[in-house]
């Protein structure tokens, strides 16, 4: 005859576990050497809601006219990215003057926010990747920029610093669409500044996201300044910048 009987009283390990009573066992938390740096997010327009940032990449030389007003010709030389370091991100409102440079300039550029991510992106498919859009502006030192041109090295010490990328809220595909036409406007202190619209940019956004999800594994999280149009400018301690564009949030910086 067979027993059911467990020798010694033992019971199989699965008995053990469903007859645990209480909350399950929160999961080990991971043993930084020091505190792990606050997580980059953007606010969301009328929501208390965060967007989480993974990267930040920014498309340079993408309306003819800014590529023109650079010394560069934009049907020669196709536009290129670089990064930012998502920290750079500031949605406070303002901006103080950076350390390092006496030639600060504004550029204005509409914002692309992924909800998804991928590889290998197809053109047709790229908008489905896209959670929102938002205003930013990419802040740059431009003579660090200039002597690093020069000297034929990497941009970064004139383009990603802190407080280098002022954004406003974010507004969801849902509510405004996928704008690929209208115009985006900066004023300084009320006088307009740069002007320009979408339909003038070199490469469209689903072009932007395509391209760079053959050299990036593009995630959720990641985010696109799409190129600012003609009329970068310097910037003085005391400006007021404002860039509005229809159905977006207006991003409004005090220059400090």
């Amino acid at each position: 005859m067979h027993s059911n009987a467990w020798p010694s009283g033992a019971k199989p390990l699965s008995l053990l576990v469903t007859k645990r009573k209480g909350p399950p066992m929160p999961a080990a938390q991971p043993d930084y050497v020091i505190a792990p740096p606050p997580q980059p997010a953007l606010p969301i327009a009328e929501s208390t809601a965060l967007f989480p940032v993974r990267r930040v990449y920014c498309i340079g030389r993408n309306y003819a006219a800014h590529a023109v007003e650079m010394g560069h010709d934009p049907d020669r030389e196709p536009p290129f990215f670089f990064q930012k370091t998502p920290d750079s991100l500031d949605a406070s409102g303002r901006f103080p003057y950076p350390v390092m440079s006496e030639d600060v300039h504004h550029e204005a550029e509409l914002l692309v926010a992924l909800g998804k991510g991928g590889e290998n992106i197809s053109e047709d498919a790229a908008l489905d990747h896209v959670w929102g859009y938002g205003l930013a502006l990419d802040m740059t030192r431009r003579d660090l920029q200039g002597i690093a041109k020069k000297a034929g090295r990497p941009w970064e010490i004139g383009k990603s610093f802190e407080h280098a990328a002022p954004v406003a809220p974010l507004t969801p595909a849902t509510t405004i669409g996928h704008p690929d036409a209208g115009v985006m406007t900066l004023t300084v202190n009320g006088t307009p500044r740069q002007q320009g619209d979408l339909n003038q940019m070199i490469w469209k956004i689903p072009e932007m996201i395509a391209h760079l999800s053959q050299y990036y594994r593009l995630a959720a999280g990641d985010v696109i300044l799409t190129g600012t149009p003609a009329g970068v400018g310097p910037v003085l301690r005391g400006d007021q910048l404002e860039l509005t564009f229809d159905g977006l949030t207006p991003l409004r910086v005090l220059v400090e």
